[in-house]
Order: C-alpha cells, then sequence, then structure tokens
C-alpha cells in the first residue's frame, strides 16, 4: 500500500505550510512536483539535504520528482531570507555549478526512465533565456499586482524601516520569475505541487497564483520548517564553514563528525529528518537514547546512515577508523591505511615538521629522531629516559631505542604519527 507522502512529512517533522487540498489531491492521485535549487556552489551543503530527503520521500510514495535548478534565477538573487543583495554568478561558473549539483542529485534519485516516477532534471535558463523583457512583462506580470508582490514577507523585510539597503528591482522581480518557473513546469510537466522550505512559502503562492490567474488552473504548495540547532547556532555550519555534500569540500570524516557531534536534542529531530528508518526504529531508538544517553546511540546512528547516504559504505567505516584512532581505540594497520587528508583532520593542530625523505634511506635511530632530527623531544638524554619508560609510539607502537625509523613507517607514504604518553602528539611530515 502507497504510503501517504504529507503524513510522512508530518510524523518527521518536516512539514511547516501546506496550501489547502493539497493532501486530499496527493492521496488521491500520482502527482509532479519540484523543488528548486540554487546553483550558489558546484556542491550542495546538509541544508540543502532537507530538500533533498522531501524528493526521495515524494518519489518513495510514488510520486514524480523534478530537480529545477535555478540556471536563470541563480543570475538574480533570491531576497528571501537575506538583509543583502547577492553577487551575480558569470557563465562559465554558473554551468560548472549546475554540472556538479546535478551529479550530486543522481546519488539520491532514481532518474530511470523506465521508472515511471523517474525524477527529471530541468535548468530553468533553458526557458528563461530567450524569453523578451516586453513578453515577460506582457504574458506575466500583467497578472500580478504590486500590492499583491508587496505584501510578501521576503519584500516587506527588505522595505522595513530596519533594513539596511532596500531592495533592488533584480530582487523584487524574483517572486515573479519562480512563479514562471512553476506555470512553465504546470503547462509543460504537468507539475501541480512546488516544494521548499518556509522561506519560500511567498514564492510558491505566487507560482500557485500566476497559474490560477492565467490558466484558471489548481496547484499545490508545501513547505517544510528551516532547521535549527538548540542551542541557537546556525544548523549546516562547523567552525564557521559549510558541511557540504562533496567530498572534496567537507571530507567524510568531518562529515561524520558534525552528526556525531549533535546535541541530544537535535539528535532525536535529526533522525527523523535525514534518515529513512521508519517510525517504529526511530521511536525505539529515541527510547533507548533516553534511557542510556551516555551512549549516544542516536548521534551514531545518524552520523552512520547519513554519511553512508551521502558518500558510501566505503566512506562510512574510514571516518569510523578515523574517529576511532582520534580516541585511541586502534591499531597501527588503522592509522597507516588512512589517507593523507583524513589524517590531518584527525590530528587538526599538533605540531609539524618536515625531514628529507634520503633520511630514512637507511634508517635513523630514536634516540637521533626524537631530538636531533624532528626536535620532538628537547635532548638525547629526555629521549632515552622516555624510551625507557616505554612512553614513546610511532604510529601507534609502543617503540624502545632499538627501534629504526624507516620509510616502511609512512602514513599515505608521508607522515609519521609520534606520541608520548596518551595526549602529547607529533607529526613529521617526509619530503623529497
Amino acid at each position: 500500500m502507497q504510503k501517504n507522502f504529507v503524513e510522512e512529512l508530518r510524523w518527521r517533522g518536516m512539514l511547516q505550510d501546506i496550501m489547502p487540498e493539497t493532501e486530499d489531491h496527493l492521496n488521491s492521485q500520482n502527482t509532479t512536483g519540484y523543488i528548486g535549487f540554487d546553483p550558489t556552489a558546484d556542491s550542495l551543503h546538509i541544508g540543502s539535504l532537507v530538500q533533498i530527503m522531501i524528493l526521495i520521500h515524494f518519489q518513495r510514495t510514488g510520486h514524480r520528482p523534478i530537480a529545477l535548478i535555478g540556471g536563470a534565477t541563480g543570475m538574480i538573487g533570491d531576497p528571501s531570507g537575506k538583509s543583502d543583495e547577492r553577487n551575480f554568478l558569470d557563465t562559465q561558473d554558473l554551468q560548472k555549478n549546475v554540472d556538479g549539483i546535478r551529479n550530486q542529485l543522481q546519488k539520491f534519485l532514481d532518474f530511470d526512465p523506465d521508472n515511471p516516477t523517474a525524477a527529471q532534471f530541468v535548468n530553468n535558463f533553458d526557458w528563461i533565456k530567450d524569453y523578451t523583457l516586453i513578453n515577460f512583462s506582457r504574458d506575466i506580470g500583467k497578472h500580478l499586482t504590486v500590492n499583491y508582490m508587496m505584501a510578501k514577507d521576503s519584500v516587506k523585510k527588505r522595505l522595513g524601516k530596519d533594513a539596511k539597503v532596500g531592495i533592488s528591482f533584480t530582487e523584487f522581480t524574483y517572486q515573479l520569475l519562480q512563479g514562471y518557473d512553476f506555470l512553465h513546469l504546470y503547462q509543460n510537466m504537468d507539475c501541480k505541487l512546488q516544494m521548499g522550505g518556509s522561506d519560500q512559502w511567498g514564492n510558491i503562492t505566487t507560482g500557485t497564483e500566476l497559474i490560477r490567474r492565467k490558466l484558471g488552473g489548481k496547484a499545490y504548495a508545501i513547505t517544510c520548517p528551516l532547521i535549527t540547532k538548540a542551542d541557537g547556532t546556525k544548523f549546516g555550519k562547523t567552525e564557521g564553514d559549510n558541511v557540504w555534500l562533496d567530498k572534496n569540500r567537507t571530507s567524510p570524516y568531518k562529515f561524520y563528525q558534525y552528526w556525531l557531534n549533535a546535541s541530544d536534542c537535535d539528535a532525536e529531530k535529526y533522525i527523523k529528518i535525514f534518515t529513512l528508518l521508519d517510525k517504529a526504529t526511530i521511536e525505539d531508538l529515541i527510547k533507548q537514547h533516553q534511557e542510556s544517553p551516555h551512549l549516544r546511540l542516536l548521534q551514531k546512528t545518524i552520523a552512520n546512515e547519513v554519511t553512508r547516504m551521502v558518500h558510501s559504505e566505503e566512506h562510512l567505516q574510514k571516518a569510523i577508523q578515523a574517529s576511532q584512532i582520534l580516541f585511541g581505540r586502534s591499531t597501527t594497520t588503522d592509522l597507516i591505511n588512512l589517507d593523507g587528508n583524513t589524517f590531518l583532520e584527525v590530528f587538526d593542530g599538533v605540531p609539524k615538521v618536515e625531514i628529507s625523505r634520503s633520511d630514512l634511506n637507511e634508517g635513523i635511530g630514536m634516540i637521533r629522531f626524537l631530538a636531533s632530527k624532528t626536535s620532538f623531544l628537547k635532548s638525547n638524554g629526555e629521549a632515552r629516559r622516555a624510551l625507557s619508560e616505554k612512553s614513546i609510539s610511532v604510529n601507534k607502537t609502543k617503540v624502545d631505542e632499538s627501534y629504526l625509523i624507516c620509510s616502511a613507517e609512512l602514513i599515505d607514504d608521508q607522515y609519521i604519527l609520534l606520541q608520548r604518553g596518551k595526549k602529547n602528539y607529533f607529526i613529521v611530515k617526509v619530503v623529497g
């Protein structure tokens, strides 16, 4: 039996606004619906993952999703939720961003044309690029009054007494362009529903109103809440930077750590929004977590599920391995198998020194290596004492004075990790 899409969003806490009759329409027939993505970068970040999850649920409940990339509107910028105007993108950067986002979305949705609910990817640049200002003004602009457009919250906030720079005509027309997108998809792809974040409600309803006034048609709208963190900081950022879906922008290790570090309150919310686990499973996990919060069961489950979905099982296992290394539950083999970027992220902030690769050709004795070659320890005497106390490790293996450092020790063919005691780390980078 096909699931109720709206009810799926409702119990997951992913439903904010819904236009009257929308749920009845979706329950009565398979429907085409879309969400728009702005191509402001060549990767989406986890803020966009909320919208991706909505499209996944939409397709899984028997409907046909459209992912619209704003190749045209991305050149302008949406004023919703913003205090100033966005910088324009040139054509080359825009195309790079469009291609990057298309490749990412293909990981989450089924685009197989043999599937009756196959997802579609469209770019509004394709139907806006040749539309003249005269035709747009005559065909679209005449159907919506300035009074109607001024009443939208996204516009009022930019025109209020606390606004710093006001709103340009370019951004003011954004809602008309987005409304035209909905109209175009309604006419050409039988698209009856637009979805998005709650800050898009004004733009979305402009589209439904345009369809009603121009065509006498009926279209529908759904929005989800904007995700916030319990401590008031912005969701989707760590140390001030976005958490990206592209592993080259945010490594799988850092991605995994972001979810692992969620608060208990946030974890109870995130597991519903960002995983595809069913209601019974999630309720059981929440109950177990509340009984033993120190085990951080929810955080681990979310980190596993989302990292696997966005990256892969292989990347997930490497992230888990890296986390175990950081907290001491690892072997020398685990450490040596790390890639260089992940290794540096695990040991971010640890002091580093460089030595020449030629120094390792015949091996280096531990006392010389620790003192004169790397300056990890201050003197030969200190090195000798530390080694006799069995407090020195090379790549997580305890060593003594007889040990020789050689090229076989290298992590990713370039790093050696020295450790004294439990917390005193030092990185040696081999160059040349």
